[in-house]
């Protein structure tokens, strides 16, 4: 009879704790979606000299945190500002060459020459985004809009070519442009998401030549992107 009583008196503890847990998530106010994301990109040239032309896969890779400013109490409009890190790779035939003093640029005419030329960025980045979700406290699984702008600083910027014969060079390239800014817009449901990055200024400093002519090379990155917490 007492183990009948204390059995009865535990399943009505579960039951009520239960209900108390559940009642919690149906009015918890205070959930998060998407503070952490991680990206995968594939890197076009845009505005590119005629004589420029791609090769091997230009990739991105880029993760961060964000946080939302929310502008109303369901929690699914919001500022996003966040920071993060990003590392783009731009493989072409646009040589460079680091000289006594500055940089030259040339084109790579024969391929068969060479195995690799690339130039990469290291770059702290602030994505700036106005979000949109349909989600709720109980689901994870949502439709999500975001769109923005994204502010980069270069915390390294380099140049490699990596000849058939012979040894490789690389070198920093003190060139390429410190501040770089573009529009993002992440569209998608629940995992896998689309990403686009336009970049609205150029890859290296005003002033650089290609044959004696200033010239002018602008991101535009396209990938995947995932959400986190």
């Amino acid at each position: 009879m007492r183990f009948l009583s204390a059995l009865s008196f535990l399943f009505l503890v579960c039951t009520v704790q239960a209900q108390i847990i559940q009642d919690s998530v149906e009015v918890d106010d205070k959930y998060l979606e998407d503070q952490f994301y991680l990206g995968l990109t594939y890197n076009f040239l845009l505005d590119k000299p005629d004589p420029v032309n791609q090769s091997n896969l230009s990739y991105g890779l880029q993760g961060g945190l964000i946080k939302d400013l929310l502008l109303n109490l369901r929690r699914n409009v919001a500022l996003g500002i966040g920071l993060g890190y990003g590392y783009y790779s731009y493989y072409s035939n646009l040589l460079s060459t680091e000289l006594d003093e500055g940089f030259e640029y040339s084109i790579l005419e024969d391929e068969d020459v060479f195995k690799r030329n690339k130039i990469e960025t290291h770059m702290l980045e602030m994505p700036l985004q106005f979000r949109w979700r349909n989600s709720t406290a109980e689901s994870h699984k949502f439709w999500r809009i975001y769109a923005g702008v994204k502010l980069g600083y270069l915390v390294g910027g380099r140049s490699k070519y990596v000849p058939r014969e012979g040894p490789k060079e690389t070198f920093y390239n003190g060139d390429i442009r410190k501040f770089q800014y573009g529009l993002t817009f992440n569209f998608g449901y629940n995992t896998f998401n689309l990403h686009a990055y336009y970049g609205l200024n150029n890859l290296f400093n005003d002033g650089v030549l290609l044959n004696g002519s200033p010239f002018t090379i602008r991101p535009l990155r396209l990938g995947l992107i995932f959400y986190i917490l």
